[in-house]
């Protein structure tokens, strides 16, 4: 879906929303009151400058307090692949982003991600990743690291890799093997008003991360449930032994 019918169906008595060099900003009415957007649009890829901008609007939205929800709109390439971007630090800048929007949340910000498009890499993590609650659009393409890359990396060949995809949705990309692994809660239907389901989702936000029960339920991620809760059991044991008087 194009982004200014996404606009439309999700504001359909107008918005403030703007795009400028691939960087989505502004808002528009929600219920009774706004909903600040903030996003990456036509596949451009997120830069240091970006990352700033993006984390600059979110640090904007919390200073004004309110409880405003964020909505965070993905359609980009990975992180910029420049020698630039990596020298002056972009691994800063994308944490600095994800950080400010689980900042918002746990100031009482709804964060919700959108995607509707292509996303992947550091920029598919440091937005849509870094919100409570990740929906999508049909037809979008969401990949931590591309098969090809993977084979690269590990210098597997890729068809090797592309089998274990096949059964391994913890591994594979696409929007079908997000969904199952629990990263993507739900896909929305183009074809109702988007304002309406973006408000149920808000209004719905589970009070704590649920994507490894969510992976569990729909078999993407059998294990990532009970690990979590290993995880949290071994660090409670480990306080209560390093504990005064223990």
């Amino acid at each position: 879906m194009p982004l200014d019918a996404l606009l439309a169906s999700l504001f359909s008595a107008g918005h403030a929303v703007t795009v400028a060099d691939g960087l989505i900003s502004g808002d528009g009415p929600l219920g009774g009151g706004r909903l600040a957007v903030i996003g990456i649009d036509g596949d451009t890829a997120l830069g240091i400058e970006g990352a700033c901008f993006l984390a600059g609007r979110v640090l904007d939205v919390v200073r004004a307090g309110g409880g405003t929800p964020i909505l965070v709109l993905i359609d980009s390439d990975s992180q910029r692949m420049s020698r630039r971007d990596e020298l002056l630090g972009l691994n800063e800048y994308l944490a600095h982003l994800a950080k400010a929007l689980l900042l918002a949340d746990a100031q009482g910000h709804p964060t919700l991600g959108l995607l509707y498009g292509h996303s992947a890499a550091g920029a598919f993590i440091a937005t849509a990743l870094a919100t409570r609650v990740l929906a999508a659009l049909p037809g979008a393409h969401p990949s931590v690291m591309d098969l090809p890359s993977v084979a690269r990396v590990t210098k597997l060949p890729l068809e090797t890799l592309q089998d274990m995809a096949r059964s391994t949705s913890v591994f594979a990309p696409g929007l079908d093997n997000m969904v199952q692994t629990g990263a993507v809660q739900a896909v929305l239907d183009p074809d109702k008003p988007l304002g309406l389901q973006v408000a149920a989702l808000i209004a719905d936000s589970p009070a704590a991360d649920t994507r490894d029960a969510l992976g569990r339920e729909r078999g993407g991620r059998p294990l990532a449930h009970d690990i979590a809760a290993q995880v949290v059991r071994e660090a409670q044991d480990r306080v209560l032994r390093e504990a005064p008087g223990a």
